[in-house]
């Protein structure tokens, strides 16, 4: 799914065309099917509590707890990777996301992707009782109980969100979870840049996509000298029927036929993204008819293995 200089494509759940209507949540199972025939190499899901129509987007994610479709997705595919974009670690306390994602990896091994963040939804913060301003010092905390508990055995930890001292998570993940951050999650990039395995940002247009990537490399290459940390983006797709349909900009991507989506792809590979994920949210034809076309005519020049 990583590998330097190369692109790769997934999904984001659900798939399928609601815009800012409910998401009916049909045919999830068979085209997660579809997609991982097709090689895409990941489906993404939202950590979204409520619904919050003041939000101005989507706000039910896939309606369902992350966690637990992601779970049941895992288990009526085979391969395809499983990101979060993101875990609110500001929301979720880390002992318990440590136990829930340790499981999954035993169960489903090497196919977690694991994305975090501090979380943006002011209505989920208001409902749990936590203080929205503090989210940036509660992530950073538990980003790092998270992984003491995940990757020591017998953690000594003393932490506002509780101690361990002679105790073990069980089960251990069957490897390292790569962890993503996601946006910035109140740090710098030079943070994330010491502490993540590599980095998710938000669609941006190629030209200022690019000076990003650029910053972040540099600043991986200053704390973690020789060490690969791959850049992820999402993007909204409206796939044109015309395949050459020049793109347009729609909200967080584009609409464009698919012969210019290539082109326009293999802008953002030649930028540093290696791995990018479509939105079909926003698009105007059904879920299942832009994947087929996806599958066939635009991942033969992206393939997951070379």
């Amino acid at each position: 799914m990583y590998k330097e200089g190369e692109l790769t494509l997934g999904l984001h759940i659900p798939l399928e065309n609601y815009r800012f209507d409910t998401p009916t949540m049909e045919k999830q199972v068979e085209l997660s099917q579809l997609a991982e025939n097709y090689d895409f190499t990941s489906l993404w899901f939202r950590d979204v509590l409520l619904e919050d129509p003041s939000f101005g987007d989507p706000a039910v994610g896939q309606i369902y707890d992350m966690l637990i479709y992601l779970t049941y997705l895992a288990s009526q595919t085979k391969k395809i990777a499983l990101g979060t974009s993101a875990v609110v670690l500001s929301l979720r306390h880390p002992l318990r996301v440590a136990k829930e994602l340790a499981t999954i990896d035993q169960l489903f091994p090497e196919r977690l992707i694991m994305g975090v963040s501090s979380g943006d939804r002011r209505a989920d913060f208001h409902a749990l009782n936590v203080n929205h301003a503090d989210r940036g010092q509660r992530f950073v905390e538990a980003f790092h109980y998270l992984n003491q508990v995940l990757y020591k055995e017998f953690p000594s930890i003393q932490s506002s969100l509780g101690d361990m001292q002679g105790s073990n998570l069980v089960p251990k993940p069957t490897k390292r979870i790569p962890t993503m951050i996601t946006g910035y999650a109140q740090q710098s990039m030079e943070w994330s840049a010491k502490n993540g395995d590599g980095w998710m940002y938000y669609p941006r247009s190629p030209h200022l996509q690019a000076e990003t990537i650029r910053q972040w490399r540099e600043l991986v290459q200053q704390y973690c000298p020789g060490v690969f940390k791959p850049f992820t983006q999402p993007m909204h797709l409206d796939l044109a029927e015309d395949p050459n349909e020049m793109p347009t900009p729609i909200r967080l991507g584009f609409r464009v036929g698919r012969n210019r989506l290539i082109e326009l792809l293999n802008i953002y590979k030649e930028i540093g993204v290696n791995h990018l994920f479509f939105a079909l949210f926003d698009s105007k034809r059904p879920a299942e008819e832009v994947i087929h076309e996806l599958g066939q005519e635009v991942l033969p020049h992206f393939p997951a293995d070379k």
